[in-house]
């Protein structure tokens, strides 16, 4: 069999990338996965994007970059329709201090405490790149869709997930096993689709 082509996930967690690396496995892909651990000489990318598309783009390019090897990068985040997408890219800082779960949370719910029901619909939205060296470039990009709750519920997942009930679910996101999650989730669709990319592109 072939030396497996290297590829970078433009991220810090590990928990992402293992769940690319499973994707791109059950695709059949003889690729490397790593993360950007693998790479700490390369500083992290400022998000200034003011799409999802945008923002994992250029954190994809970037790292290519630096690198000189394919790099995948995802960004992703809560859209409630009534807030006519709102939190969107800015999801992980809506409190004003990024990465503050509980705060974004917090003032989510205090935004939306006087929406009924039938106007609390929203989706998670993930995209995910692929760059190469040579500037080639592709994204793809997934949806969940649900209604959002009026108080938390569940001790699984992060960020919005304890208020996101998904469409035909009675359970939020975060009351949902880590693979029943995955199954459905706008970043595992992404990735799915990213692998099909991968798959054209690396072959």
């Amino acid at each position: 069999m072939s030396t497996p082509r290297r590829l970078i996930l433009a991220t810090r967690n590990q928990h992402k990338v293992t769940e690319l690396r499973a994707i791109l496995g059950a695709a059949g892909l003889n690729v490397e996965l790593v993360g950007a651990d693998a790479y700490p000489e390369v500083p992290d990318v400022a998000e200034t994007g003011v799409t999802f598309a945008e923002n994992a783009l250029l954190k994809a390019h970037a790292l290519a970059r630096a690198t000189g090897l394919p790099a995948v990068a995802d960004d992703s985040g809560l859209c409630v329709d009534v807030l006519g997408g709102a939190p969107g890219i800015f999801s992980a800082r809506w409190s004003g201090k990024h990465g503050d779960d509980q705060a974004n949370l917090d003032l989510l719910l205090a935004q939306l405490s006087d929406i009924a029901p039938e106007h609390r619909a929203a989706h998670f939205a993930c995209a995910a790149a692929l760059a190469l060296p040579d500037g080639t470039e592709r994204v793809v990009e997934g949806r969940l869709l649900g209604t959002l709750r009026t108080a938390p519920a569940g001790g699984h997942g992060f960020g919005y997930d304890p208020i996101l009930q998904p469409l035909g679910e009675t359970r939020t996101c975060a009351e949902l096993t880590p693979d029943e999650k995955n199954a459905i989730s706008h970043r595992g669709k992404a990735f799915r689709a990213l692998a099909e990319v991968v798959g054209e592109l690396l072959g």
